[in-house]
């Protein structure tokens, strides 16, 4: 195993750590952002009223997109154990 197959796996890595984990950093982005200009519009400035609707917005993505996130780590997975005869030679 040389160094090029070395970076594209820890690139396969990287790029799934990301596409797995977007869809709750866009979904707690957003209402982060709704919960901020409310609090702003309405001058209350209380920590906690941003802190659990961001948690239920996470929640709500998992849900969401649960089977795809699955599908995506079963197919890395997959990868990685078929191809582990090239990683260790």
């Amino acid at each position: 195993m040389n160094q090029g197959d070395i970076i594209t796996l820890a690139q396969d890595a990287i790029k799934t750590v990301l596409m797995i984990s977007a869809p709750m950093l866009i979904f707690s982005l957003v209402v982060g952002l709704i919960v901020s200009i409310i609090q702003a519009v309405t001058q209350i400035q209380e920590a906690t009223l941003a802190f659990v609707p961001k948690i239920i917005a996470v929640l709500l993505s998992l849900v969401i997109f649960g089977p795809w996130i699955l599908q995506v780590i079963t197919e890395f997975t997959t990868n990685l154990i078929t191809n582990v005869s090239l990683y260790i030679r």
